[in-house]
């Protein structure tokens, strides 16, 4: 768009580029679609599918289908299709449609009631549904549209209520699938094979259709999800309009130090000249606090430009709002009342909200995915405008500094392990509650579920009977087994001024997270932690309106406990992964000014360590001088390039940085040589370290892009500075890390991990 000229951006843009409109390719409606479905969409004015809702038409036959289509492709038609043709035709057929959030399902929902269909009945069934009107959903609805948490927490542990459904069900719908990554993932795919079993129990096997965002593993995370193949449709024949990419790096301030203008003021700052000039835009941020804070910029500057009445048609959308605050703001964008909304990544997903004409996406958002899920959420209607503006975060300085690559990269893996241990375990003792487990539920479970037997009867979750494994505890599972979270036990966050329960925190994350005196935000705003009970399971916490932050100091200890898979180069640098345990004690808090980041003071705590078995990879370099680093700088070195690679795994993981710990030491006690572990972050791990290990040379070359084009002298946010630091970056060596990344990188060329041997040794 013209508005964004050279000369109007004041030198900010790192490069623009246009992408090419896409034709469309259509197909006729399907012979076969049963009559009533086909005078209903004829009512919508459908008369024809693109060819990939054609191939899903076809898929769904076979079996299971996954559609791994870009935004706006039609994926909700390819889906609807069929399961509203197995309803036409059988009238007692019932199905389950899941959604990440609760929002998409009552979208969903009014779509569905706009087909008029006579036969179709469907009803929202999650936490905010009366409870006087449960029994009749149970009862007749033929479509339920919920949430994994519900399908958890409410209908799986009672299934005998649900005994009618069950024995109808026909289809599964999960959308929106490349939600469920990482720990959340995880879970549900192991909620998903307790829905699978508790089906069979029923006499049915129902067809599961996924609906994801483009992802390069469509296949492979669909089979992970729901424990069996899945046809994949990838070939998107929907139409695009043309578009026009910007990316937008804020100016340096401070060249010494790295330091850049704030992106939340850049985005104002361009969001109001897009607003003036009545180009209806959509701008999406990671935090709950920047919404608020860009919209009020916004504001401000449109006010002050004297377009006071402009400035009343952007509105903030973030979660904490009530369900009909967020409705409202929905109706009003479609309506086309609104030119701006500035976002979380709630937009980001499937609901509907009318044509766009720009798309900002400030900071990087984790994954190219959610990137190009974003900015597809403008230009349906005419040529769009996406713009990725940077932060100073080490990652988004990578990507402007390689801005070709950065477009040009494909979006990355989806990475969930459902038989990650502690993940699997909760699920197993839900499972048995349900209905007792045996040798033959290895179908859904997998092979390792005896042994995981075993260990709930050792700790007594379980007893066993005659090869039929009960809950034995009088508690009931799900509400112990939170599915945002990899840890079954987690700490409540409690305002103590109002009682409110603002949110809670696995148990092994509260000391860093909400230890005594730290900052808490919950909806952009902020809380100091009074009082931390881990016996009780309690934060308390108070309003606070200081002008700092905290930053946790860790001491932390790394034992090496099985390596699963190792490899030695020529140059004897060793690189493995495996299992490790993790103690970590939060010893003290940094106390730093918000405005300049400076520290105000250190203050000691007295916590109890946490201790956790997780996924790791490490590298253990042959002697002290490898890399030509020298010896006093070998520490900062080690630790910088520990940064570094940590800052660029989410490029090859779909996970953020704060699902990553690590930790780097000149001479570790078990290998007796200078060692950096890169590890997963949650109890148990769930795969992002061993997708670091498996493209480690791929992660060794950007990490060492990133620390050798940064334009700062000695380090800083934009390379080997980490916000999570435990040890509040130090010691830190820019040069050392740049000469021992230079010598990774030469030592992993050539070599193959695809053949690794696997030792099981600790």
């Amino acid at each position: 768009m013209r508005i964004l000229t050279s000369a109007g951006t004041g030198g900010r843009t790192v490069i623009r580029l246009s992408e090419r409109a896409r034709r469309s390719e259509r197909v006729a409606l399907p012979d076969d679609l049963h009559d009533e479905v086909r005078s209903a969409l004829a009512r919508l004015g459908i008369g024809a599918l693109w060819r990939h809702q054609e191939a899903a038409w076809e898929a769904v036959k076979r079996g299971h289908v996954a559609i791994a289509t870009g935004t706006a492709s039609g994926k909700s038609l390819a889906f609807n299709l069929p399961v509203l043709d197995v309803l036409a035709r059988d009238r007692s057929a019932r199905a389950l449609y899941l959604y990440p959030a609760k929002a998409l399902a009552q979208d969903q929902a009014r779509k569905l009631d706009e087909l008029g269909l006579p036969f179709l009945r469907p009803a929202i069934y999650d936490g905010d549904t009366p409870k006087a009107d449960r029994p009749a959903i149970r009862r007749d609805a033929n479509v339920v549209l919920t949430n994994p948490d519900m399908l958890h927490l409410g209908i799986l542990p009672n299934h005998a209520s649900w005994a009618r459904f069950f024995r109808n069900l026909a289809a599964v719908v999960v959308d929106e699938a490349h939600v469920y990554r990482g720990v959340f993932g995880s879970h549900v795919a192991n909620v998903l094979r307790r829905l699978r079993r508790i089906a069979a129990r029923y006499g049915t096997r129902p067809r599961f259709l996924l609906a994801s965002a483009t992802i390069a593993n469509p296949a492979e995370h669909a089979r992970a999800l729901i424990g069996e193949p899945a046809t994949v449709v990838r070939d998107d024949a929907a139409p695009r309009h043309a578009r026009d990419i910007v990316l937008w790096n804020p100016p340096l301030i401070d060249e010494r130090l790295g330091l850049r203008a704030s992106a939340l003021a850049e985005a104002a700052h361009l969001l109001a000249r897009l607003v003036a000039a009545e180009v209806r835009t959509i701008c999406f941020l990671n935090s709950l606090r920047g919404v608020e804070l860009v919209h009020r910029f916004t504001v401000e500057r449109l006010r002050d430009d004297g377009c006071a009445p402009l400035a009343r048609r952007v509105l903030p959308y973030r979660a904490g709002y009530t369900p009909f605050q967020r409705r409202e703001i929905e109706s009003k964008l479609v309506s086309g009342e609104l030119l701006a909304v500035v976002a979380t990544n709630a937009l980001e997903l499937g609901i509907d909200i009318g044509d766009l004409d720009a798309a900002i996406c400030v900071t990087f958002p984790g994954t190219v995915a959610s990137l190009k899920q974003m900015w597809g959420r403008a230009g349906r209607r005419r040529r769009g405008l996406a713009v990725f503006l940077a932060g100073d975060d080490a990652l988004d300085q990578f990507l402007c500094r390689h801005p070709e690559d950065f477009l040009a990269r494909p979006v990355e893996q989806a990475i969930v392990d459902p038989e990650s241990e502690e993940i699997q375990l909760a699920h197993l003792w839900c499972a048995a509650h349900e209905l007792p487990l045996t040798a033959r539920d290895r179908v859904f479970f997998g092979e390792r579920l005896e042994e995981r037997l075993r260990t709930l009867v050792r700790v007594g979750a379980v007893r066993e009977h005659g090869g039929r494994y009960l809950n034995r505890s009088a508690l009931f599972p799900p509400e112990r087994v939170p599915l945002r979270s990899a840890s079954a036990t987690s700490v409540a966050i409690v305002d103590r001024t109002t009682g409110e329960l603002l949110g809670t925190v696995e148990r092994a994350r509260a000391p860093a997270l909400v230890h005594p005196g730290a900052v808490y935000m919950h909806l952009g705003v902020q809380y100091a932690v009074v009082d931390l009970d881990l016996e009780t399971g309690r934060a308390l916490v108070e309003p606070f309106s200081g002008d700092w932050y905290t930053q946790p100091r860790h001491d932390t200890e790394v034992m090496i406990e099985a390596v699963r898979r190792e490899i030695a180069t020529p140059s004897g640098l060793r690189l493995c992964f495996g299992v490790i345990s993790v103690t970590d004690t939060v010893i003290a808090y940094q106390r730093k000014r918000v405005r300049d980041h400076e520290p105000i003071d250190l203050v000691g705590l007295e916590l109890p360590s946490e201790e956790f078995v997780t996924q790791a990879l490490w590298w253990v370099l042959p002697d002290e001088q490898f890399g030509q680093v020298a010896i006093d700088e070998l520490p900062g070195a080690l630790h910088a390039a520990e940064h570094a690679q940590i800052a660029v795994l989410p490029l090859l993981a779909m996970c953020d940085r704060w699902d990553i710990g690590g930790l780097s030491t000149a001479c570790h006690a078990q290998t007796g040589k200078p060692t950096v572990f890169v590890y997963d972050g949650h109890p148990g791990g769930v795969g992002i370290s061993r997708t670091g290990f498996d493209r480690f040379g791929e992660l060794t070359q950007d990490a060492l892009q990133l620390v050798r084009e940064c334009p700062c002298e000695g380090g800083c946010p934009s390379c080997i500075q980490s916000p999570k630091c435990g040890n509040l970056n130090e010691p830190l060596s820019k040069a050392g890390a740049h000469m021992l990344l230079e010598a990774l990188a030469s030592a992993m060329a050539g070599v193959s991990l695809q053949h690794v041997p696997s030792p099981a040794r600790a």
